[in-house]
């Protein structure tokens, strides 16, 4: 293990696992990938590299898989149109489109094909070889957090507290254990820091070790990338299951600190319909030109009593 070499520092790269083939929105996903899916008027995975570009992340490995040209196309720059907009006076789309082009610049945004296991931890580990000795931020590219301080910065500054890998967390309502990896926590150190020994995936409410459920939002140490080359390693050795991230910090929380942030803010979810269309509906609530006309639907559409 090489976590006693390292030394405190803030986080300047993030992965974002997006090889995934989006199985619980098809028909939807069969030709667009689930992170290109709007959320406002943005593509989904665009919260999240804003999020981190936000956050002070330089850095940003995009794991795909060769159906994901989309994403690539959306954050390529595109001189050529932003010149004809502007030609045909359409000034504030030429801004939005050089916008979005100069977050690839922002983010410094590189492109990675998963190859290995099934499993989310393959595309860390595929991105996390590149990194040495630095930790990272992993987050998956169909959450949309609504915070005053965004979720990868509170993760930031819980690992630069800590020194040790951070999972965001969020309460959970009892009956809803089922749906999540559910933290063991072995100390409340407050400001919802809570030091952990590890997960229970979807327990029954009745088993739950806790009240918090793990949302996604990882800082991955070298120490994390270690269990996971293990992992894969047995993998080869005996093709069965998946490697999971879950698992690697599993192995590592048996003999090392491993720390959950409970987050504040709003979390959406957008991996499944029901999830997804809360998420749009929420965003379209808060726009400001649009929202009000909206609510006045909704109003119109709500059954008489």
């Amino acid at each position: 293990m090489r976590e006693h070499h390292m030394v405190t520092r803030t986080i300047r790269r993030a992965v974002i696992p997006a090889a995934g083939l989006g199985s619980r929105l098809l028909p939807l996903t069969k030709a667009t990938p689930k992170e290109m899916l709007p959320v406002g008027d943005k593509p989904v995975i665009e919260h999240t590299v804003r999020e981190l570009i936000e956050s002070g992340i330089t850095d940003i490995t995009i794991v795909v898989n060769g159906d994901k040209g989309l994403i690539q196309e959306h954050f390529r720059p595109n001189p050529v149109l932003v010149e004809q907009l502007r030609r045909d006076g359409k000034a504030a789309f030429a801004d939005a489109v050089e916008e979005v082009g100069e977050l690839s610049r922002k983010g410094h945004i590189s492109y990675l094909y998963q190859h290995g296991p099934y499993g989310n931890g393959t595309p860390v580990l595929n991105a996390a070889r590149h990194f040495g000795d630095e930790p990272c931020l992993v987050l998956w590219p169909d959450d949309v957090f609504v915070a005053e301080v965004p979720r990868a910065q509170q993760l930031i500054r819980a690992f630069e507290q800590t020194n040790a890998p951070v999972l965001a967390l969020m309460p959970m309502a009892p009956e809803d254990s089922y749906r999540y990896g559910v933290p063991v926590v072995k100390e409340d150190l407050g400001g919802g820091s809570l030091r952990i020994t590890g997960l229970v995936e979807k327990p029954k409410p009745a088993d739950a070790p806790s009240g918090y459920a793990a949302i996604g939002g990882y800082v991955i140490t070298p120490g994390i990338v270690d269990e996971l080359r293990e992992l894969t390693r047995r993998w080869h050795e005996k093709p069965e299951d998946e490697v999971y991230l879950t698992d690697a910090i599993n192995a590592y929380a048996a003999r090392r600190a491993v720390y959950g942030q409970v987050i504040a803010g709003t979390w959406y979810d957008t991996g499944n319909p029901a999830a997804y269309l809360r998420a749009q509906f929420a965003a379209a609530l808060a726009n400001p030109e649009y929202g009000h006309e909206l609510r006045r639907l909704a109003a119109e559409l709500a059954p008489a009593d």
